[in-house]
């Protein structure tokens, strides 16, 4: 009688990596609908997502950079083009003239209603039955939130306040 060979341990590093490349590939297509619908990136719409989740649809800067996972710099980066094209405004805080502000204008605020509908339909559509059944995404969230993977309120943005 011959014992069986135990099944090999997983590869951290290979799981590592096949997260990264799954990432990418859903980045790839958020980026492709988003940018051909509405002009902007993933990045770009996650950036609308946190601001419009915010009380009065602003937040610090640096508040702001610190929920994305970015320097200072990388937010005022990804704000510019936002700023240009009227989605984002620049508010300085009142008691503090060192203090900005990254606020949603009434526009942004608008475009960011229809960029989740949008963002919401990819998501769908990649994660669509019968290829994962809602248990598989119900783990995979579970799994995700493990390793570090959370993310803004995808709630529809309120009036602003």
């Amino acid at each position: 009688m011959t014992t069986p060979t135990p099944a090999p341990s997983p590869d951290p590093l290979d799981t590592a990596l096949r997260l990264v490349r799954a990432q990418a590939a859903l980045v790839k297509r958020f980026d492709s609908t988003l940018g051909g619908l509405h002009g902007v990136s993933l990045s770009d719409f996650t950036l609308l997502l946190h601001l419009g989740q915010a009380p009065g649809g602003r937040m610090r800067r640096v508040d702001l950079a610190e929920a994305l996972g970015l320097t200072a710099s990388g937010v005022t980066r990804g704000l510019a083009p936002l700023e240009r094209i009227g989605l984002v405004s620049r508010e300085a805080a009142a008691r503090d003239a060192r203090v900005a502000y990254a606020a949603l204008t009434p526009t942004g605020r608008e475009r960011l209603a229809e960029m989740l509908h949008t963002a919401r339909q990819v998501a769908a559509d990649h994660f669509a039955a019968p290829t994962w059944s809602p248990e598989d995404l119900d783990r995979l969230t579970t799994l995700l939130t493990r390793t570090g993977g959370t993310a803004p309120d995808t709630r529809p943005p309120g009036p602003a306040s």
